[in-house]
């Protein structure tokens, strides 16, 4: 017999915000908000720059070809957090995959990443690109 839970808040019992969830095979448990995206954005990096959708994400910034910055609307607990960035463009009219994102020699920042597309092309050289994403996982502040 299939249920249906509605509720608008999940707060765990021995810790408000810690929620075990049984995983596959009902042999281990996994935290739940340790296990949540907090941040994460798919934005086009051409021209005048836009997010086209996102996550906890106040603003971005226009730094310079190739180069943006995602700003945090809640920060995260400090800049040990993991950060997987992408992207995909075109380059002389030839689409290409960049995938590749770098924090820019500022390393992660609690209210901020820094993105910066390149490759690809064969030059290595940064390009704005079309489909720019990222997603952070970790604690927020």
């Amino acid at each position: 017999m299939a249920s249906t839970l509605k509720i608008n808040t999940l707060t765990g019992v021995t810790t408000a915000g810690s929620i075990a969830v049984t995983g596959e095979g009902n042999s281990t448990t996994t935290n739940l908000q340790q296990g949540l995206c907090k941040v994460w954005i798919n934005m086009d990096g051409t021209g005048t720059i836009a997010i086209k959708d996102s996550l906890n994400v106040s603003g971005i910034t226009d730094n310079a070809t190739g180069q943006y910055r995602v700003a945090y609307t809640n920060n995260m607990s400090d800049s040990e957090y993991a950060l997987t960035q992408g992207a995909d463009g075109t380059y002389n009219g030839t689409v290409c995959s960049i995938g590749f994102g770098d924090s820019q020699n500022s390393g992660l920042a609690s209210t901020h990443y820094d993105h910066e597309s390149r490759g690809g092309n064969g030059s290595g050289n940064n390009l704005d690109t079309v489909i720019t994403t990222g997603s952070a996982h970790g604690d927020l502040a």
